[in-house]
């Protein structure tokens, strides 16, 4: 399996049927090989995860513990760190603090409720009104629709496929 890349490309124009169909099959083993490898790389990544989870989750544990004592250091000590409020950062020579405003957000909970709210309360510079093009109207009348300037009605295209068996060949004989 250690063959290079431009090995396997030397043997990458079949010249008959039957050394197409090879082509195919020794696709289908080599996916199948990469399959392989994967399963074996995830099963031992997942071994090393699994060996290390108790020593990562102590370690941030630890520093959630940390920070939240610094933070609560800090936030006794803003006025000092921040010289009373005209800078948002401290330096340490190990690092630095800073505090960061979080800019406001608009959560809505049942659109159709809130929209008609707004509607009835006259607040209509709330609601927007959005117009898009359908393009798959365009695609079910492609002759007037590429009559639009600006418009054009690309081909889907061609995509060339190589799906090999999935029995595996050796388990036939």
């Amino acid at each position: 399996m250690a063959k290079r890349v431009k090995d396997w490309a030397q043997d990458a124009v079949p010249q008959t049927d039957d050394a197409a169909n090879a082509a195919v099959a020794e696709i289908g083993r080599l996916q199948r090989a990469q399959t392989e490898f994967k399963t074996k790389m995830d099963d031992e990544l997942e071994a090393v995860r699994a060996r290390y989870a108790d020593d990562l989750r102590l370690v941030s544990d630890a520093i959630k513990a940390k920070a939240k004592g610094l933070q609560t250091w800090c936030e006794a000590n803003r006025a000092k760190l921040t010289d009373n409020g005209k800078v948002k950062t401290h330096r340490f020579l190990a690092g630095e603090v800073s505090w960061r405003n979080r800019p406001p957000k608009v959560s809505i909970r049942g659109v159709q409720a809130v929209l008609d709210k707004l509607v009835d309360l006259g607040l209509t510079q709330f609601i927007r009104t959005n117009q898009d093009i359908d393009k798959a109207a365009m695609l079910k009348d492609p002759e007037k629709a590429a009559a639009v300037d600006g418009v054009s009605i690309g081909s889907a295209g061609e995509d060339f496929v190589i799906k090999p068996n999935e029995t595996d060949q050796e388990a036939i004989a």
